[in-house]
């Protein structure tokens, strides 16, 4: 099925839940590998294995299924030739028991299921196998009484330890050595038990040293007197090593020589899990079989998106006998894209073998292909527009398209100049159907209406619309064009009736009186709060501007003060008057420690003194140096004859 197809319809995301539902890796990767079918009789056996599982699942909650974790391990070691571990007997045991669970269980449902509970009985059930597994493997080892000769050595090893301890305790124990001692405690050390003794006394004890601490400070020494008995321990437990290689390699011999019973086995549980997964995937979304044909004909009764479930509105839809292409318009966000998707992604459901909910009577058409252009498919990396990414979708379409497909087009002809797409959108809906391909498209233009009730194997189908609510129905109506709700739309929310008709004489070069359904249709009152929300928006605006007029009226009129920050227009810089105003209207300015002369006219206030400065505030700090401001503090008190200030002006 083609790639494109199976990521828009969401075909990969009914995967992911379907291998919830599966307890093995196995079954999960054969969902992984599941694609719609072309064979009527393949997918009928399918079909008919997903029923009889429903039918199983709705009456028993409990199904014997292995997870057959570690399956896959065990059928590689097989093939190497290599000896189980004592882990993985374990797990062929399991496996074998649910296998004789799985066979007793299938056998009081051969009148619900006869085809899936045959399954069970191509099993081997092994019991031998199983027996020897369980009499030789406890709790994930080789047990003692595997054979006789494993059970000697092991109580031979236990009687030399407890020899072993026994002596190293009496050693710890002795105050003879009880100052070279580290700690009183028996640990081992390459397989050898040993003793902690500090460093510097390692001389005192008769032995041999296996290890040292990472400081240094302690050595772990094997007393000489344990010697003997320690390689006698090693002797035995080599020996218990042999028999334990023995007794697995005689229980791995007896499976290898059961490999093909056992390989079965592992494929029947994966079939099984596989097919019980497809059953409670039925139950969860209340699916159904459907019947099956090769004629292109589908029947969709009440038919349900399976991603939405239950709060889907159901989806009659017919196709493949009177016509073979359905057009269908609507508004926006009133379903148009989602019927589509349903009958796309329910036929490929169907062609998998999976149920579908629809309701009894449906029918799907085999396809070949099903070849879809939903969305802008837009590409920033390739730099297509909405629309060229659109054509390239459809020239594939065309391209691919014959009497053995099922083509899904949403928006046809969309994202250029509306009469050039309507009219690509004519010629395409043509050489598909001349082809012989199954159509369903959706459109916005009125044209392709007319085209599609004036054409034979064509057929309108519209998305319902609720005028009074203002809401989609999201419900398919076939053999019906959708009306253009936008006008009446835009009548209902309170646009002046004038400019509805004079739109509509814009768009259908015709007048039509709208008065009747201004009547039929009770007019939304309009916003109010946003309303006043504006009027109190533009009372602020207002407010603004008869302050500013009032400062600048107030600003030409007021004079300015020693002090003030003025702005100097003819300079572009800001100064202080330093001078009032002379009968010439020309005020004293400091501009960067320079007085001028500058009109008034020229002058802006920028900042008032009261602004600026404190009050009581000394000025003669900014107009005058520090030098000047004495001179002018002793002139005050009293005539001192040479002394002088200077004044620089411009």
């Amino acid at each position: 099925m083609n790639n494109k197809t199976v990521e828009l319809l969401g075909y990969n995301k009914i995967k992911e839940i379907l291998k919830e539902y599966a307890l093995s890796d196995i079954a999960k990767e054969r969902i992984d590998r599941l694609e719609p079918l072309v064979d009527k009789e393949s997918i009928e056996i399918s079909i008919k294995e997903t029923t009889e599982a429903r039918a199983i699942v709705d009456k028993s909650a409990s199904i014997p299924i292995h997870g057959l974790l570690g399956m896959k391990s065990i059928t590689e070691k097989i093939k190497k030739g290599m000896i189980f571990s004592p882990e993985d007997l374990e797990l062929i045991s399991g496996l074998l028991k649910d296998i004789r669970r799985l066979k007793r269980f299938m056998k009081d449902k051969e009148y619900i299921a006869p085809t899936v509970s045959l399954y069970a009985f191509s099993c081997f059930e092994l019991n031998e196998v199983v027996e020897e597994i369980d009499k030789c493997i406890v709790r994930g080892r080789v047990d003692d009484r595997a054979s006789s000769s494993l059970y000697k050595t092991r109580r031979k090893i236990l009687i030399l330890e407890d020899k072993i301890r026994n002596k190293l305790d009496n050693i710890l124990k002795n105050g003879k050595y009880s100052s070279y001692i580290q700690d009183s405690l028996v640990s081992q050390r390459n397989g050898r038990y040993v003793i902690p003794i500090k460093s510097e006394h390692r001389r005192n004890i008769d032995g041999s040293i296996h290890d040292k601490s990472q400081s240094g400070s302690t050595v772990f020494i094997e007393p000489a007197e344990v010697k003997k008995l320690q390689d006698e321990l090693e002797i035995n437990k080599f020996e218990e090593e042999k028999e334990v290689y023995r007794i697995l390699s005689s229980l791995t011999n007896l499976i290898y020589d059961k490999e093909k019973e056992l390989s079965i086995n592992i494929e029947v549980m994966s079939n099984y899990d596989f097919i019980f997964a497809k059953g409670k995937y039925s139950k969860a979304i209340e699916g159904r079989e459907v019947s099956l044909n090769t004629e292109n004909y589908t029947n969709i009764k009440n038919g349900r998106h399976p991603l939405i479930g239950k709060s889907a509105v159901p989806l009659n839809f017919e196709i493949g006998k009177e016509y073979r292409g359905v057009v269908i318009t609507g508004p926006n966000t009133g379903g148009k894209t989602v019927a589509l998707k349903t009958v796309g992604l329910l036929t490929m459901m169907a062609q998998s073998g999976l149920h579908i909910p629809v309701d009894k009577g449906s029918e799907i058409g085999i396809f070949a292909d099903i070849l879809v252009d939903i969305g802008d498919g837009q590409s920033i990396e390739q730099s297509l527009s909405t629309f060229s990414s659109h054509i390239k979708n459809i020239i594939n379409i065309l391209n691919c398209a014959d009497k053995h497909t099922l083509v899904i087009v949403d928006e046809l002809g969309s994202g250029t100049d509306p009469g050039e797409g309507m009219g690509i959108a004519v010629a395409v809906l043509e050489e598909l159907y001349n082809k012989g391909a199954t159509i369903c498209a959706t459109t916005h233009y009125s044209e392709i209406k007319e085209f599609a009730q004036n054409r034979e194997g064509f057929i309108n189908g519209s998305m319902e619309f609720d005028i009074n609510t203002l809401k989609p129905l999201y419900k398919l109506n076939i053999g019906k064009a959708g009306d253009s709700n936008a006008f009446f739309i835009a009548l209902r929310l309170g646009m002046d009736k004038r400019l509805i008709k004079r739109a509509h004489t814009v768009t259908y070069k015709e007048e039509k009186d709208y008065s009747e359904y201004e009547k039929q249709y009770e007019t939304i009152v309009e916003n109010q709060e946003e309303i006043e929300n504006h009027k109190e928006q533009i009372k602020k605006v207002e407010i603004a501007e008869n302050k500013k007029k009032a400062n600048k009226k107030a600003e030409h009129k007021d004079n300015f003060n020693i002090g003030d920050s003025v702005f100097v227009s003819f300079m572009n810089r800001t100064g202080i008057i330093c001078e009032e105003e002379n009968s010439k209207g020309e005020y004293g300015v400091m501009v960067m420690k320079k007085k001028i002369k500058v009109n008034r006219k020229r002058l802006s206030l920028h900042i008032k003194k009261d602004e600026l400065y404190p009050e009581d505030y000394d000025l003669n700090v900014i107009f005058k140096n520090k030098e000047d401001r004495k001179k002018d503090k002793m002139m005050n008190k009293a005539h001192i004859k040479g002394l002088s200030i200077e004044v620089n002006e411009e």
